[in-house]
Order: structure tokens, then sequence, then C-alpha cells
């Protein structure tokens, strides 16, 4: 049945995008608060003018409550010079209003900023570069617009990387450092690596982006605490630089951390603590967030330490204790890093159980890898795998039980399942649940088609969630858990964990998943001879990809058209047939220009309308068996026979496209590629095909599958005869039975391709012009004809089903004979003559197609679906 246009919706959900996106546009800046100043600074990061919002706390301003009470610890009262100002930086997601507690208790003895960093707050939120290298440099261009000199620092959580990063460009300008609660060395932040991090906060920024970016929320969203500039800020910013600088950092430094810190792990502020020998380190009780829930513990070590540091008894790195030196000078030991807890945790667990719903094998690999590598615990890793690919078997049982067969044409599902794989996983799930479930998990291939089978045919879902569990229970801790062995006896065998961990990682990586996609199908007899087909197949170059194989070809068309200045005068060669038959033709419209009496009879069904009833009228006129193929198809792309009426009116109903019903022609099949040069009386015969369809002969003791594969041929096109023939390859043929694997003359199908050149006779040669010469504007192409036996056909008695343009090919370079030089030179030479024909007709007025519309019609053709069907194939043995 025809599917129901949704364009409609599709359009809406533009319209509606186009207006949320003029809403947000329309809409003002963020405005600052009251009580925040603005200020205009030059910075290379910003697309237009950058703006800097920020707080400012000064002797003069005191807070209500702090006026009343006595100066405490750190307050010099008016002294005269005053003190360097302090800059407040606050982290990721947030903004200066962070300090609002501690910049004014800071602020009684000396001048506190505390700015909005841009992307964040009020200040300039477009920016080419959220990272702290980049807001560094803003800030130390906001303390020159302000006309502050020297200056102390502190840094929350993700401001503290942009204070490094400022002490990096400016030392001399700095007086001191406080880390709070700060991010530093890049080992204790995620999961201690940089690309593994990278990729995390990538995937991060990705949805954060869709959902911000695809969705119609007309500005609901933007205010959102995570959005695009957290995200950015986090992707754009590279921690490795900053254990560099910590380990050169020679002013005084305070660390003050919470020993319960979620975010930055505690391990972190030892670790900076140990490379800045200088530095003074404050655990306190607490978590990440304390600046906000107990400013008095924070600004008073702060004040305190200011003071020290202006009075010049802070201590550098230069004085710092020849023991703490020595031990800032070791080398980082891995050891030290403990496993992913807290939030860090629970993100890279949400993110693995995400990810299984694109790979669950890579996920799993690399999940056993960071646990390999003392990133994460080994059992929480393992459950988000399981719970991630229990759902996605569950998204798949669903998908097949609500959308049903036709689930196949949806993305991506489409592009990694056919209908005959899932008619065929139907049929056995009707017998046998449990040991399917199981089966799919653990045979490569096999999940897919399996569990969405398992909800066409309507499996209990209980019964399929319950073994799909079991299988998940069984399969995930073995793959996970493998991977973790592997990879921890990988790390003793390199050496080097440090320095190499990368290196490491994808390399235990590639050999894990090499050992899955590999190592498992060889432990089967059935994956054994799926391998020998895809060695057979790579060594015979008949069977290899098309974007392989005709690169050469594409290379020889390019210098052609150069040679005849023009890229499509090829489609010339035949005026009669739209672009020359390139792509797109109709079958039925080429065939209707030639005479009947040499025509296989035959009814084109155009797309819509009554077609079940007309289709099958036409089947009663015709006869069955009969042929049914997409009128605009190519590489026999769902041709079939129809046996019955009954298989018809199936075929009808689940085929929407132009469908040509053709009168099943019994016999043998030729391939004959012809062509003629435009004012010729006669044409010639460029090559003639045999086509030889694929056969066995039983013996009474082997499978068909076996007999299949004993053929050193036919094993090579294994999956072809696996999706058509099914349970059937199981079967016994007793001794002398011939089984036929197909009936269809297209070498994608199994069918055996024998250059029959040398047995043309003037009487097929005649025959094969005279049908020619019928059709008016048709010079270069092949022909498919049938007809009762070679000999028969040489005499011309034949009936031609089909007719291909220009970009049909002379088919008997198949031929396994045949070398690939061989295959090469004739294929150049046809080329050679399309384009000599096209250009002879452009000569006598034929207008070429316009490249426009032809890479118009090849988008058109090769559109995920288009103009293709999906139903099943050829199906079944036939017994001669």
């Amino acid at each position: 049945m025809k599917r129901p246009d949704k364009r409609w919706l599709f359009g809406a959900y533009l319209l509606l995008l186009a207006a949320s996106t003029v809403s947000r546009d329309r809409n003002p800046a963020v405005t600052p608060s009251p009580g925040q100043q603005v200020q205009a600074i030059d910075h290379a990061a910003a697309r237009n003018r950058l703006e800097v919002a920020f707080w400012e706390w000064g002797p003069n301003e005191p807070t209500p409550s702090e006026s009343a009470q006595p100066p405490g610890d750190g307050d010099v009262g008016n002294a005269n010079p005053p003190p360097p100002p302090v800059l407040l930086l606050h982290g990721s997601p947030g903004a200066g209003a962070a300090f609002r507690a501690v910049g004014p208790a800071l602020g009684r003895n000396r001048r506190a900023i505390a700015p909005d960093l841009p992307g964040f707050g009020a200040s300039t939120r477009r920016l080419d570069d959220y990272s702290i290298v980049s807001h560094a440099g803003q800030m130390l261009a906001l303390l020159d617009s302000l006309g502050v000199g020297s200056t102390h620092l502190v840094g929350f959580s993700m401001g503290g990387g942009v204070a490094l990063e400022m002490y990096r460009r400016d030392p001399d300008r700095i007086e001191s450092l406080t880390l709070l609660s700060a991010i530093g060395v890049q080992e204790f932040e995620l999961l201690g690596d940089y690309h593994l991090n990278h990729a995390i906060h990538g995937l991060q920024l990705f949805g954060l982006w869709a959902l911000t970016e695809l969705v119609p929320h007309f500005g609901l969203l933007d205010g959102g605490f995570l959005g695009h500039s957290y995200a950015r800020n986090f992707y754009d910013t590279d921690q490795r630089p900053l254990r560099g600088i910590l380990e050169s950092f020679e002013p005084p430094m305070l660390i003050l951390h919470g020993d319960e810190d979620p975010l930055v792990p505690a391990g972190a502020a030892r670790e900076h603590a140990r490379i800045v020998p200088q530095a003074e380190l404050a655990m306190m009780p607490g978590d990440h967030f304390m600046t906000f829930m107990e400013p008095d513990r924070i600004h008073l070590p702060i004040g305190r330490f200011l003071d020290q540091v202006d009075e010049g008894s802070g201590v550098t790195r230069s004085r710092a204790p020849p023991a703490r030196r020595a031990a800032a000078q070791q080398p980082f030991d891995p050891g030290a890093r403990p496993p992913a807890t807290g939030f860090a945790l629970v993100v890279t667990l949400a993110l693995i159980a995400a990810a299984t719903f694109v790979s669950e094998d890579l996920t799993c690999i690399g999940t056993g890898l960071l646990v390999a590598r003392g990133s994460l615990p080994w059992f929480p890793g393992m459950l988000a795998c399981l719970i991630g690919i229990w759902v996605g078997d569950l998204l798949l049982y669903g998908a097949g039980r609500f959308i049903g067969r036709p689930v196949v044409r949806v993305a991506p599902l489409r592009w990694l399942i056919d209908a005959e794989t899932l008619g065929r996983a139907c049929d056995w799930f009707t017998e046998r649940t449990g040991p399917l479930v199981l089966w799919g998990r653990f045979l490569p291939g096999t999940r897919l088609p399996s569990y969405v089978a398992a909800g066409v045919v309507r499996v209990p879902v209980a019964g399929f969630g319950f073994w799909a569990l079991v299988a998940g229970i069984l399969w995930t801790p073995l793959l996970v858990g493998g991977t973790a062995l592997f990879g921890i006896a990988a790390a003793s065998w390199i050496g080097a964990f440090q320095d190499r961990a990368i290196v490491w990682l994808l390399g235990t990586g590639f050999l894990a998943l090499l050992a899955l996609r590999i190592g498992v199908p060889l432990l089967s007899r059935r994956g054994r001879r799926a391998w020998t087909a895809r060695l057979g197949r790579l060594r015979r170059w008949e069977f290899w990809p098309p974007a392989l194989f005709y690169m050469p070809v594409a290379a020889y068309v390019a210098w052609l058209a150069i040679r005849h200045r023009s890229l499509t005068v090829f489609t010339a060669a035949n005026p009669a047939i739209p672009d020359g038959g390139f792509v797109g033709e109709s079958k039925g419209e080429i065939l209707s220009f030639v005479s009947d009496s040499r025509v296989a009879a035959f009814r084109l069904l155009p797309a819509g309308g009554d077609r079940v009833n007309a289709g099958l009228a036409a089947g009663d006129t015709l006869g069955y068996p009969l042929v049914a193929k997409p009128d605009v198809g190519e590489r026999g792309a769902g041709v079939e026979i129809v046996p019955n009426r009954e298989a018809l009116r199936a075929r009808l109903e689940s085929d929407d496209a132009a469908l040509l019903l053709q009168e099943y022609v019994p016999g043998v099949e030729l391939g004959v590629f012809y062509y003629r040069m435009p004012g010729h009386e006669s044409g010639t015969l460029l090559g003639v095909t045999e086509k030889r369809l694929p056969k066995v002969t039983g013996d009474g003791r082997r499978t068909v599958e076996e007999l299949v594969f004993s053929d050193k041929r036919l094993r090579c096109q294994w999956p072809v005869f696996e999706r058509r023939l099914g349970t059937d390859l199981q079967r016994v043929p007793t001794e002398g039975e011939v089984v036929h694997l197909g009936r269809l003359g297209n070498h994608c199908l199994g069918c055996e391709f024998r250059d029959g050149t040398a047995m043309t006779t003037e009487g097929l040669t005649t025959a094969v012009d005279e049908v020619a010469r019928s059709f008016p504007g048709f010079y270069f192409g092949r022909m498919d004809v049938r007809g009762p036996s070679v000999g028969a056909m040489n005499r011309g008695d034949f009936k031609v089903i089909e007719i291909n343009g220009v970009s049909s090919e002379a088919t008997h370079i198949y031929d396994p004979d045949h070398s690939l030089l061989t295959a090469y030179r004739v294929l150049f030479e046809q080329w050679r003559l399309a384009f000599q024909i096209g250009e002879r007709n452009r000569t006598l007025g034929v207008e070429p197609t316009s490249l426009t519309r032809l890479l118009g019609g090849l988008g058109r053709h090769f559109r995920p679906g288009g103009a293709r069907w999906i139903g099943p194939a050829d199906t079944g043995t036939a017994v001669v």
C-alpha cells in the first residue's frame, strides 16, 4: 500500500524552527544585573565588539553586615599605596555572581573584581573560541582596560585553568594564585585522558547543540544552566599544558579543596600541591560548592593568604623546602589516579549506555579498556553497557512490533537489514524464541534481524525481555571483562604505560575488535564458511565492490569528457531514451517502442491507483509464473519470479513503486551488447554473454549448504544464497537431484556469466540488428534476450525481456576466465564508443542532457529508498 505523505509534517517543523530562530535572534542580549559594570575590550575571540560585565568591590563599599563587624584577620585598613587587587574567576557554567558573598569580604581592604567570563552571564555571548586560553587573554585585556597592573588571582573550578593560562601569558603580573576547587592537571579530569575526555565533551556539545538548535523552543532553553557556552568551554579547552604551567609556577599559591568534591577529585588538589612545592594545601570538609554554601570558610583563609603575600611573607618556589622541591621533580604515578567517581562517573556511565545504541561491541571494548586503564570501576562500567544494550534490544523489538515489516524502510534500519533477512528471521521466531535471542546476541550480524523479527511476529514482550536480559548478562561481562584483562596484560607487556597510553588503548581496542569480528565467527562452522566466502570474493575481481572496480573506468570517462569537451555528450548516444539511458529510464517505455513480436509480453503498472486489481488482471492475462520487476531499477534489485496469483497480490500490496509485469520466458538467457554508428545500415555486437544459472547436484549425503561450499565459485556468493534459500540450505538432496539456487540471470543474484561472443552467428546478429532498428533513436546498449536454446537463439528465435542504455555494460567481461585487464579493455572500448556515437549524434542536432539534469537524476535515483523495492527476491529452490 502507498505510504502516507508526511512531507507536510517536515515542512511544519521547518517553519516552526525558522520562527523560533527569528524569535531568538530578536530577543535582546542578557542585560547586566543592578550593580554590575560593563567594560569594552578588544580580543580576537570576539566576532564583533566584546563587552565584559563585572562586579567590583573595594574598601569604600563594605556590605551592611560587614560594616558592623570589627576588622578581622587580613583587614589592613586604608594602607597607602593600596594592595594589589584580586581578580575572581568563576567556573563553567557560572558567572561573576558566584563571588557575591566572597567578593565584598575580600574587597574590604583591596579592590576585588569578579567578571562574567565572555560567553557567560551578561558578557558577550557569541565567541569563536571559548577555551581557557582565550579567556586568559580576555582577562588580561580587561585588566589593561581597567588600569590594573599586578594582581592576585582566585580561580574557582574551570577558572583555575584560566588563572594558570594568565600566568603563562604574563607571569610578572601575577602576585599569587588561589586554586579554589579548581581544575589543573589532565590526569584527574573525567577519564584522565585528553582524547577520551574530548570525545565525551564532543558528545555533550552535540547533544546540547541539537537540543537548542533543532528544537523549536522560542528562547525557552537559551537561559539553561548547561548551555552552549558551557559545552564549548569544555570542548575547546585542552588541560594538557596545565601540568607544565604548574611545574614552573613561581609565585605563592593557596589550594582550597573539598575532600568530598564530586567534580574535581581531591587527588587533583594533592597532585597540584605536590608539583607546586610552595603551595599551601587546605583540604576542607565539603564538596565542590563550598564557595556558595559556606562563604565565610572561604574568604577568611584567602584574605589571610593575600595579606601574607602583600607583606612579603608568601612562599615562592625558590623558597620552598628542599624535600618538597625534590618530591615535585618525581614523575606522576598513574596509580595515584583514582577511578571516576561522583558526577564524573555518572556522566561517563550515561554516555557509555547511550553509546551502545551506536555500536555495542565498540562500546563494550572501550569500557573494558577504561577499566584496564584504571579510569573506571569494572562493575558500574559493565552495568552501564548492559543497561544500554538491553534498552537497545527492546527498542529493536518495539520497532518490529509497532511498525511491522515496513520498519526496514526506515533509516537507519534500511541501511543495515533487508526484507529477505527479516522474513527469514520471522519464520525462525515462530518456532523457537529463547535460543534465537541467545543466538542473535552471540553470532555477529544476526542480532538486528532477529530482534526486529521478534517484534514483527509479536513474541510476548516479557519473554523477549527476559531472554534479551539473559543474553546480555552472559555476553556483556564476558566482553567488558575480557577486554579489561587483556588490556591490563597488554599494559604490562608494553611498559611505558603513561607515555604510550593512547597507542596502547588503540592497539588493544583494535585487537579486541579483531578477535570479536573474526575470532568469534571462526569458532563456528558457519562462521568459518562465511570467512571462506569473503576471502573468495577478495581473490576474484568479478566480486569486487563497484566503488573499487569502477575507479579506473571513471578516470577514463573523465579523460573522454575532456577530449570531447563535454561531460554529458554520451547521453546523446540514444536520443530515444531520456538521458540516453544513463539512469532512471523506464523499462516499460523502452520496450513499448519495440515490435510486439520480439518482446516478451508485459504490462506496466504506474505508481498509485488501484494497483492490486489492475495487477491481478494483468497477471491473469500474462499467465503464471510471471516476472515482476521495478520499472526503474538496476542490478537485479527487486526482480522476482511470481509463481501464482496469491504471491502477486502480496507483491502488489507491499510495493508502491511503478512495476513491470512480464511473461516468464523459459529456456536460456543471453546478454547481447549492440552498437551502431549513426548513418550506418547495420550494427555490431560488441559482446555476447551466456548466463548460467547457479545449481548444485545432490549426492544423498551433503546438505545444499555443504554442496555450495564445495564449489569454489558458488561459495563466493554464499551471502546471496543464504538470503534467498534460508532453511532450505539444510536440506539433503537425493543423489542426482539438481537443485537450482536461482532462476534470474543477474550476476548479483548468483548467475555465472560466460563469454559467448565466439558463438555469435550471422542469424543472431541480424535478428538483434532488426530489433534495434525497429526502435528509432537506439544506437547503443545491451539487450537481455531469452529463448529455447542457444542454437534457437542463433537462428533468431528469442524474445527481448529488457533493453538498457548507455550505463549498461558488456557483461561477458565477468567470465571467470577473463583477466582484470581484459575487463577494463572492453569497458574502455565501450565508453569510447558511447562518446563517439554521442558526438556523432550531436553533430546531427541531438542535444546532450545538461549536467544539472543528469546530476539531479542521479540524486533522485540513489537517494536511500528511492525507486527500490525491499520485498523478498526469488525464494526457495527448484528441482529438475
